[in-house]
């Protein structure tokens, strides 16, 4: 086993924000549920990571009961299942520590959001020496905010202001960032294609 995949902050916190009525991909977790199976099928680590903020009384406050994953995601005996208060999945974390001692070299990462803990991590990753492959369909993440709308803007506000990043464009951006720099950007299809094998090696075959 060389191979890990990392699901990042596939919670119900999200889902109990009012924007997720606008979120890209509102299947991430079946989505990434194909990708979990496949990596218990050939043996793969699979590593689950949620994201807290213990004590703001928000969604991702543990206290609160939301810091879950969103079914029909489960975490079977052996899976670690670890808790981060920063945006990527290592520095808060002993997610490295785990993946050394697996002898892990390769990575495969799903999750929310695209552009931020996902990508976050990919990057970190990829500076870590593990060669990372980023599934965008299994991600999902929002329109962001132009840096001078108004906080407490309602998803339709969201929507209708002209300066909103639409969310496939922030997609189009993180795959454009990764792409030959950070990671190799592989389909679901992609990854079951290659088996046991390298996804890199199987995206790279098949242009």
């Amino acid at each position: 086993m060389t191979r890990a995949l990392i699901l990042i902050d596939i919670q119900e916190s999200f889902r109990q924000r009012p924007n997720w009525q606008v979120i890209s991909n509102p299947q991430v977790a079946d989505r990434a549920a194909q990708l979990v199976d496949n990596a218990r099928a050939h043996g793969d680590l699979v590593v689950w990571v949620l994201h807290t903020e213990p004590g703001t009384g928000g969604a991702f406050d543990p206290a609160n009961g939301h810091v879950r994953l969103i079914p029909p995601l489960e975490p079977q005996g052996g899976e670690p299942v670890l808790t981060k208060t920063a945006h990527n999945a290592f520095t808060t974390t002993r997610l490295q520590q785990l993946l050394t001692q697996h002898g892990i070299t390769e990575l495969i990462v799903c999750g929310i959001r695209t552009e931020q803990c996902c990508e976050t991590t990919a990057r970190v990753a990829f500076d870590l020496g593990y060669q990372v492959t980023f599934v965008t369909e299994a991600t999902a993440t929002g329109p962001i905010p132009h840096r001078d709308a108004p906080a407490d803007q309602t998803a339709a506000e969201l929507l209708a202001d002209p300066r909103t990043l639409p969310a496939s464009a922030v997609i189009e951006r993180t795959e454009y960032a990764l792409a030959g720099r950070f990671a190799t950007i592989a389909t679901i299809a992609d990854v079951i294609a290659a088996g046991a094998g390298s996804v890199a090696a199987e995206v790279t075959g098949a242009r």
